[in-house]
């Protein structure tokens, strides 16, 4: 699916088949659960980071880490930006966290430290999820961004890309400036346009196409 095709293909689930959005992002966050407990499975402890961005790519986040905090998992949560613009699905699965007692961390980007936060929340992580950035992605990464992406991809630790690596263009697979280097993306619905540049498997390792209870003819 091309950017374009993503954006219809939610609004005709929404909008014609009648499944709320925020039931959407349950499904996706929920496979991404369900995949990474197959890949943990012999971790006698399991911990994991997911680092969300401010948008629905970081609420698909929220989901994965509930589902992981149900069965166990050790979880530490990252907002990256400005919490306050969090609306809408997003912000309903962080409340979820808030009403649950689970404490979520906050990351500004643009602090100089950042690098040695990054390393700081991801040092006991057995994985990363990159839940920062989604298909709608376009223009360059901004600096502060950038070198956030380049201390998860500095951090030595495995990264499974949530629908999209963070900073890779949907539809062209190169990077917007600079894209998080995933073991494995699971992507939603169908595999994005920009998956089969040749380039981009460097970025999206292995990919595993997962539902949302949904699928377009």
């Amino acid at each position: 699916m091309t950017k374009e095709r993503v954006r219809a293909v939610d609004a005709w689930a929404i909008n014609e088949i009648g499944i709320p959005g925020v039931v959407l992002m349950e499904n996706a966050g929920r496979s991404c659960a369900e995949f990474i407990r197959g890949k943990l499975a012999d971790a006698a402890k399991p911990k994991v980071c997911i680092f969300c961005g401010v948008g629905n790519n970081g609420g698909d986040g929220y989901v994965i880490a509930r589902h992981l905090i149900n069965v166990g998992f050790g979880v530490t949560v990252v907002v990256c930006g400005d919490r306050t613009k969090i609306k809408g699905d997003a912000k309903i699965n962080l409340d979820i966290l808030d009403r649950m007692g689970f404490s979520v961390d906050q990351l500004n980007p643009a602090d100089d430290d950042v690098g040695a936060r990054v390393k700081k929340f991801t040092a006991e992580a057995d994985l990363i999820f990159d839940s920062i950035f989604g298909t709608g992605l376009s223009g360059q990464v901004r600096d502060d961004y950038r070198r956030l992406i380049e201390s998860i991809n500095a951090s030595g630790c495995p990264v499974l890309a949530v629908d999209i690596p963070s900073g890779l263009d949907c539809d062209t697979g190169m990077p917007l400036g600079v894209a998080v280097k995933a073991s494995w993306t699971v992507t939603f619905v169908a595999v994005k346009k920009g998956f089969t540049c040749a380039q981009a498997e460097k970025y999206t390792g292995e990919i595993f196409v997962a539902s949302i209870g949904i699928t377009a003819a």
